[in-house]
């Protein structure tokens, strides 16, 4: 199987200057192909390469045609040069023994003495031998680099700063350009000595590509052995994979993986550059204000595509809100009588890195990580960190491919080594309200005021419960007492639809947002699922309108943010036990994801007080501790249970903005609103200008929506009047 893989890797080159790569018996060996009489592929055998090794074994330029040799016509020549091009030449006892001939040059210097024509190599000089790996150029090129950044964002520039960072600038260049520190080398070699070895240049690109190929077969062996202690055979073999690569982890080249490199450079394929840089990391980089900007610039993909970030941190994100959404869902089960703060204690329990590390370490996770053995993980905390992860990335993939049902019998399998405690931790009994009607409640709404009045909501969101109460009780708020129309409050129902909202924003955003690391998905989902958010749509909806209170009045009711936000969590978690995940997936679709373009396209991704905090990091002075905003409460006014706080904001030992709220959190949240506002921060207007060039219809068309809509607001506003 390995050789019938090899070559249909390596097996498409021509007869004689091209080579395949294939397996006999346990050693790696070059094996010359042709194409056969009936076009199909004839693989030789061993004598037949070591036939054609033998013929072309041979002087580059032998001692005694020299002279006929350069008295050839500069066609013939020129015919000679271009066979040698690209060919891999010897002389052993030199170091280093073989190179590549990019150039095979004749010129006589000196007509009384016959010289060897001259070999003409393009080289690239390893990064630690060149300027890249000077130190004294890094300590430099660092200062450049954050001087520039910190200029770009001061409101104003001082002469002498600019003055200082052309002085750094001109320094580099210097260093630059002595020859001993370039990267790109032209070296010129004499040919006397020199031997033709009849191989080409593809076929060491692909020689050493050899440990490579062998650690990925050799690995994915292994990871059959995973399978069996996951009880799951994955279809997609890489998606397995990338959830057991961790963020250290670098293309193995074997024992020497420098000389790997170095001979890639000096025997393999030439390339013109050095590669560029910039499409390597492009997917890599995560770090830096401007990077952040620029990816969370961008919209979400209509169609779903595979990511390119080859590590780990996705596949953890998803995982992680699937263990904590299963947690939730079989406590909430389990323990119908616990409140909200017990099941949130038993969750923390199940879901922190320690046990899920154990968990890992039951599945002998440690044994298939892949990751750099280097200081980071070199520590046993560490190294149990990065298992957890893993682990949290595994059940990630298992639910992509899987789905939820495989997720949740391996989950449960992990947690429990008794069969009797796994059946009861799986098979958890239903909702107490469907416990009392096992087929539908409906049947109590025509002697019930409070079930007929929520028939409007179930008309106006086009969605007919099974369980009616169910629906009740997720809008019945904490002050109201027992009552046997719904069993209780609707705070153990928010507990459940965060976890739920949670797992459902994470897979879309997954899906949807390929080129985003798990921390700009965070900061997305938090955009999408906070209290704000949420309650926004619970007013769309008029949720307000069907709050069960205590207040026997009819007046209309004013609800908190955080109460609204209560609201839609607990109607999330009544339509998943009523109906199931699928009809929040399409309640989601319609009211929170078509948001994430105006979040995207306002920069809103953020709460204010990160944002400041991002803008006031940007503006540091060189060689100082930066500077961050500071918080201060100014005044508390009101009784105990409506109290109003008054926060400022300082930055520099300035007052740059001041905010009101119900709580400091809430007051120091309008402090940093306002100092967005009022302080001329460069970041936000380079944000903005960011935006308006990339996206000038979009944001065209959406202020157009905008105004329309205040405009049939104000004509709703002015009909009722």
């Amino acid at each position: 199987s390995f050789c019938s893989l090899t070559s249909h890797l390596c097996g498409s080159f021509s007869p004689v200057s091209r080579t395949t790569v294939c397996a006999d018996s346990s050693c790696f060996l070059p094996t010359c192909s042709r194409m056969s009489s009936n076009g199909g592929k004839e693989v030789l055998s061993m004598h037949q390469v070591l036939l054609y090794l033998l013929r072309s074994s041979k002087p580059l330029v032998p001692e005694e045609e020299i002279a006929d040799m350069l008295q050839w016509e500069e066609l013939e020549w020129q015919k000679y040069a271009e066979e040698c091009k690209g060919m891999i030449v010897t002389n052993p006892g030199m170091k280093p023994s073989s190179v590549r001939i990019d150039q095979l040059d004749r010129e006589q210097f000196n007509p009384d003495v016959i010289t060897f024509p001259i070999i003409v190599h393009f080289g690239i000089r390893p990064a630690q031998l060149s300027y890249a790996g000077d130190p004294q150029y890094q300590k430099l090129w660092k200062s450049y680099v954050k001087l520039r950044h910190l200029l770009a964002n001061s409101p104003k520039v001082k002469q002498m700063d600019k003055q200082k960072l052309m002085q750094r600038e001109e320094a580099l260049q210097k260093i630059r350009q002595k020859n001993t520190m370039r990267r790109e080398v032209t070296v010129e070699l004499s040919s006397q000595g020199f031997w033709k070895t009849g191989i080409r240049s593809d076929v060491c690109q692909h020689a050493m590509m050899l440990p490579v190929l062998t650690h990925h077969i050799r690995y994915h062996q292994c990871l059959m052995h995973l399978d069996q202690l996951i009880g799951y055979v994955f279809t997609e073999r890489c998606l397995l994979q990338l959830a057991m690569t961790h963020p250290s982890h670098h293309l193995n080249f074997g024992m020497n993986p420098d000389h790997a490199r170095n001979s890639l450079s000096n025997c393999g394929i030439r390339q013109p550059k050095y590669g560029d840089r910039k499409v390597h990391h492009m997917y890599m980089r995560k770090k830096g204000i401007n990077t952040l900007i620029n990816i969370m610039s961008r919209l979400g993909q209509d169609d779903p595509s595979p990511s390119r970030i080859n590590h780990n941190e996705r596949l953890e994100f998803l995982g992680d809100a699937v263990v904590e959404f299963l947690t939730s869902v079989h406590l909430y089960y389990l323990f119908p009588s616990l409140e909200e703060g017990g099941l949130a204690t038993y969750r923390t329990a199940i879901v922190q890195n320690q046990h899920l590390a154990m968990l890992a370490k039951k599945l002998e996770l440690d044994r298939f990580m892949l990751y750099a053995h280097g200081p980071d993980l070199c520590r046993e905390s560490d190294l149990r960190h990065a298992m957890a992860n893993c682990f949290e990335a595994l059940i990630g993939a298992v639910y992509l491919e899987g789905g939820l049902e495989e997720a949740r019998q391996l989950f449960g399998r992990l947690l429990f080594n008794s069969e009797s405690l796994r059946e009861v931790w799986l098979n958890y009994p239903p909702h107490p309200l469907q416990v009392q009607e096992p087929q539908t409640d409906r049947q109590l709404i025509e002697t019930s005021p409070v079930l007929q009045k929520l028939t409007q909501f179930e008309s106006s969101i086009g969605v007919l419960f099974t369980h009616v109460r169910l629906l009740a009780r997720a809008f019945t708020l904490r002050t109201v007492g027992f009552n046997h129309l719904t069993l209780g409050h609707n705070q153990r129902m928010e507990f459940l639809g965060d976890s739920i909202m949670q797992l459902v924003a994470t897979e879309y955003l997954f899906i949807h947002f390929p080129d985003h690391h798990e921390g700009h998905l965070t900061l997305l989902r938090s955009s999408l699922v906070n209290n704000r958010t949420q309650a926004k749509v619970a007013e769309e909806l008029g949720m307000q309108e069907f709050a069960i209170t205590n207040d026997k009045t009819k007046r209309p009711v004013v609800l908190r943010t955080k109460t609204l936000a209560d609201l839609l969590e607990s109607f999330i978690a009544a339509l998943y036990i009523d109906k199931d995940l699928e009809y929040v997936h399409t309640f989601m679709n319609v009211c929170f994801f078509p948001r994430l373009k105006e979040f995207i396209l306002n920069q809103d991704w953020n709460d204010p007080k990160s944002q400041l905090q991002q803008c006031c990091l940007t503006l540091r002075t060189e060689g100082k501790e930066p500077d961050i905003p500071l918080y201060k409460t100014l005044q508390t006014v009101g009784p105990s249970h409506a109290r109003t706080y008054t926060v400022a904001v300082y930055f520099k030992g300035d007052r740059i903005g001041c905010g009101k709220g119900p709580s400091i959190q809430q007051a120091e949240m309008g402090a940093a609103m306002d100092a967005l506002e009022k302080y001329n921060f460069p970041q936000m207007a380079h944000q903005k200008r960011f935006i308006e060039r990339k996206y000038r219809q979009e944001l065209k068309e959406m202020r157009r929506e905008r105004e329309q809509q205040e405009r049939e607001s104000d004509e709703e506003e002015d009909c009722r009047k």
